[in-house]
C-alpha cells in the first residue's frame, strides 16, 4: 500500500470530524479546556468533548471507514453519544438557570456561564433595582419587563413625606426616599380611608416593577430616564395628606401640613426639566378623594389627574377628556367565589345604608349635592316596602359589617349621588355580587370605554327614579333569568375593580395603568402641535 492510500483515510477521518463539528453535533475546545484523552477534567463543569486521531501514532490505527458496516455503526454510535450529550447538557443548563444563575446558550452547542449574572440570587433592595437593571439588562423575570410593558413610566424621587412617611410611625432615616424592600411596604390605614387609596397601590406597583424578583405581571414599567417614558408619575399620596392633616383644629392655628405640601410639591414640579419641556401635560397626579389636592389643581391643571368623579372640578381643570376615572377600593368583605349567594337565597329586594341627609348646610353645598336631596325624596318614596332596606347608617366596624351582610342577601343594591356623584357603594356592591342600581345623571365610571355596565348594572334617570313606584316596578319586573345573566356578568368583571399587592392581570390596578396608556396618544398630539414652530429657538 503506497503512502496515499495510508494517508486518505485519515483526511476522510479529519474531514468527517470537520462535518460533525460545523453541523453542531460535537462542541468546540474551548480555548482554556486541555483535553486530555478527549474527556473534559471531571468537575469542571464542561460537556464532555471527544477527540479525533490527532497524531501519527492514532493515524496508524485509524481504520478506512467508508463502505464498512461496522465503521457505519460505530459512526452512529459516535453521533448517537454526541446528541445524547448535548441533550443532556442543555437541559442541564436550564435547570441549573433556574436554580443559581442564567446561563447563556451559543450557538454552537455549547455552554458558557457567566458570574455576573450569579447577583440575581439575591434579592434586591427597592433602591438597587435601577442598578441592576443597568448591570444585567436582561435579568427581569418574564413577568415584568420594559419590553413586554405596555406603559414605560418615569417616577420622580419625592421626599418621604410626600408618600410612605406618611404611614410610618418612625421617620425614615435621613436620605431614604423609598422603603428598603418589598416586605418594608407599610401598609395603608384602614377603614373608610382604604376607599381612596389609589395613589397608594399605583405607586407600590409601579415602584417594585423593575424588581428583579417580581414575579407578577405588570402594565406599568418604571425606567429611569424621563426622556424615554410615556408619562411621568407624580408619588403624592394627595388622598391621605387630605385624610390626616387636614383637620378643624389645624386650620383653627393657621396651621395646614397638607397645603404646605402641596406648595412644596409645585415648587419641586417648576425646577424639573421633564416638567418644563411638557408643561405638565405628560405628568399623573393621583387625587382621588373629591377634595385632595384642592389648593394645587388649579395651578397643574395641564396634568392628567386620577380621580374618583368630576365633582368638585370645573370643566376645565378636570375633565373626562384628560383624566382618569378610577375605582374607589371597597370597604366592604370580600365575597368569595364559591359561597356566592344565587336569586332564590337573595330575600331582599332593594338595598341601601347610609347617610340620607347630607351634612353640608351651605346654599352652595345644598345645590351642588342635589344627590343629598334625592336621598331624602327617595327614602320617603321607599320606605315601607316590604322586601326594601332603606336605612340611615353610620361608618362604624360594626355598620361596615352589617352593610356588607346586607348587600351579599340582596338581589340589588343602590348607588345614589351625594356630596359629589359617586360613591364607593357602586363598588362595595360589585364585590358583594350584587346588581347595581345608579341613580346619578353626572356620575362618570371606570373604564367605561372598556366595559359595558349595561350588561350587569341599572341606571335610572332622578328623573324617572322620583316618580312613585318607578324603582319597584321596574326592579320586580326584572325576570329570574335576566337577572341570573347580569349577576353572572358581574362576577365575571368584579376582578376589574379590585386593588391588590401582588397585582392580578386585568384588576383595578393594571386597567388603571391601562386607562392612562390610552390617553397617551392626546398627550403626544397636544405636544407635538405645541413643538411645531420650536425649531425656529
Amino acid at each position: 500500500m503506497n503512502s496515499s492510500q495510508r494517508i486518505n483515510p485519515i483526511y476522510e477521518q479529519l474531514h468527517w470530524g470537520d462535518k460533525v463539528v460545523k453541523r453542531g453535533l460535537l462542541c468546540k475546545e474551548s480555548p482554556n479546556q486541555e483535553n486530555s484523552g478527549g474527556v473534559s477534567q471531571k468537575g469542571s463543569g464542561s460537556p464532555t468533548f471527544l477527540s479525533l486521531p490527532l497524531n501519527s501514532h492514532d493515524v496508524q490505527k485509524a481504520r478506512p471507514c467508508r463502505g464498512s458496516d461496522e465503521c457505519r455503526t460505530s459512526r452512529r454510535y459516535i453521533l448517537a453519544v454526541c446528541l445524547l450529550l448535548s441533550i443532556t447538557a442543555f437541559a442541564g443548563s436550564l435547570m441549573f438557570a433556574k436554580s443559581v444563575s442564567p446561563t447563556l446558550l451559543l450557538n454552537d452547542g455549547c455552554t458558557t456561564s457567566y458570574n455576573s449574572f450569579s447577583k440575581l440570587q439575591r434579592r434586591f433592595s427597592l433602591q438597587d433595582s435601577q442598578t441592576a437593571s443597568a448591570e444585567l439588562g436582561t435579568g427581569f423575570p418574564e413577568g415584568c419587563s420594559e419590553k413586554a410593558t405596555t406603559l414605560r413610566v418615569f417616577m420622580y424621587d419625592l421626599p418621604s413625606e410626600f408618600h410612605y412617611g406618611m404611614l410610618v410611625q418612625q421617620p425614615y432615616s435621613q436620605g431614604q426616599i423609598w422603603p428598603r424592600n418589598v416586605s418594608d411596604i407599610p401598609p395603608y390605614l384602614g377603614g373608610l380611608y382604604k376607599q381612596h387609596s389609589v395613589e397608594y397601590w399605583l405607586t407600590s406597583d409601579l415602584l417594585t416593577s423593575n424588581m428583579a424578583d417580581r414575579q407578577s405581571v405588570c402594565t406599568a414599567f418604571r425606567v429611569d430616564n424621563w426622556r424615554s417614558a410615556d408619562v411621568i408619575f407624580v408619588p403624592f399620596f394627595a388622598s391621605l395628606s387630605y385624610n390626616k392633616f387636614t383637620r378643624a383644629e389645624q386650620r383653627a392655628l393657621g396651621e395646614d401640613k397638607n397645603q404646605e405640601l402641596q406648595e412644596k410639591l409645585m415648587q419641586f414640579l417648576e425646577k424639573q426639566p421633564a416638567w418644563q419641556a411638557s408643561g405638565g401635560v405628560d405628568h399623573v397626579i393621583v387625587i382621588h378623594h373629591p377634595n385632595s389636592g384642592y389648593f394645587m389643581r388649579d395651578h397643574l391643571r395641564k396634568a392628567m389627574f386620577v380621580v374618583a368623579d368630576f365633582g368638585r372640578y370645573a370643566s376645565d381643570v378636570a375633565n373626562i377628556g384628560k383624566d382618569i376615572v378610577a375605582p374607589y377600593k371597597h370597604v366592604v368583605n370580600d365575597f368569595e367565589a364559591e359561597a356566592t349567594i344565587s336569586y332564590e337565597k337573595r330575600k331582599t329586594l332593594l338595598f341601601f345604608q347610609g347617610a340620607i341627609m347630607r351634612k353640608e348646610r351651605s346654599l352652595e353645598n345644598i345645590l351642588r349635592a342635589q344627590g343629598g336631596i334625592i336621598r331624602l325624596q327617595l327614602y320617603k318614596l321607599l320606605n315601607g316596602e316590604p322586601d326594601v332596606h332603606f336605612e340611615g347608617g353610620n361608618t362604624t366596624n360594626s355598620a361596615i359589617r352589617s352593610a356588607s351582610e346586607g348587600m351579599q342577601n340582596s338581589k340589588f343594591c343602590l348607588n345614589l349621588a351625594g356630596d359629589t356623584p359617586s360613591s364607593n357603594r357602586l363598588f362595595d356592591a360589585i364585590a358583594s355580587h350584587c346588581v347595581p342600581v345608579i341613580i346619578s345623571d353626572d356620575i362618570e365610571v371606570p373604564f367605561e370605554d372598556t366595559l359595558n355596565y349595561s350588561t350587569f348594572s341599572i341606571f335610572i334617570k332622578s328623573s324617572d327614579a322620583l316618580k312613585s313606584n318607578f324603582i319597584i316596578d321596574l326592579l320586580r319586573g326584572v325576570s329570574r333569568e335576566k337577572w341570573t345573566k347580569m349577576w353572572a356578568t358581574l362576577k365575571q368583571v368584579e376582578h376589574h375593580f379590585k386593588y391588590q399587592y401582588p397585582t392580578q392581570p386585568d384588576d383595578a390596578v393594571h386597567m388603571t395603568w391601562k386607562a392612562i396608556a390610552r390617553k397617551i396618544h392626546k398627550v403626544r398630539l397636544h405636544l407635538n402641535k405645541e413643538r411645531r414652530y420650536q425649531w425656529r429657538t
